[in-house]
């Protein structure tokens, strides 16, 4: 926990449930009544902005975050793998919570915060390890989902043949006018 008049610029505190980074911070001093600090802070999973006022010496609490090179790996769906460039583990987020996925390309080494992944991603089930047992059944998933695709595809060719020898005719009566 920290107070209030520690925040600064790129701490990261959780409040309500979420994560947040400070991205301005003044300490104002009213002609009456206490010193407040007046902060920005910035949502870091959706990126909403919000401007939160707290009394100097109120407990918050901080998240310690710190960031780890990690290397783009491959995009899959709407999932994206990233390899951690120490420790090698392979690291699959969707795509709706990453800030500039469109200008990445393969190869590209960037900043990860693994506390973001400890912290929130991982608790709430937004992103998991690619482990030997997740990417087994993560292929079981992609099987099913072929299977009913194959299924279906099956199910509409078989429709189509039945439609192919059906003949339609429609009497179409045309007035004076057209």
């Amino acid at each position: 926990m920290i107070k209030s008049q520690d925040i600064k610029n790129g701490t990261c505190i959780r409040m309500d449930g979420q994560l947040y980074f400070c991205i301005e911070f003044l300490h104002v001093k009213p002609g009456k009544g206490n010193t407040i600090m007046r902060t920005k802070l910035k949502n870091v999973v959706t990126g909403r902005v919000l401007e939160k006022r707290f009394n100097i010496g109120e407990a918050i609490e901080d998240v310690r975050v710190e960031r780890r090179p990690f290397q783009y790996s491959y995009a899959e769906g709407n999932d994206y793998h990233f390899l951690n460039q120490e420790t090698w583990d392979d690291v699959t987020i969707a795509k709706d919570l990453i800030t500039g996925v469109d200008f990445m390309k393969e190869g590209d080494v960037v900043d990860v915060a693994p506390g973001f992944f400890n912290n929130y991603l991982g608790p709430q089930k937004m992103a998991i390890l690619a482990t030997k047992g997740n990417l087994k059944q993560l292929e079981q998933r992609k099987g099913n989902i072929a299977k009913r695709e194959e299924k279906r595809i099956a199910d509409a060719e078989a429709l189509k043949s039945q439609l192919e020898g059906i003949k339609v005719k429609v009497d179409v009566q045309v007035g004076e006018e057209g």
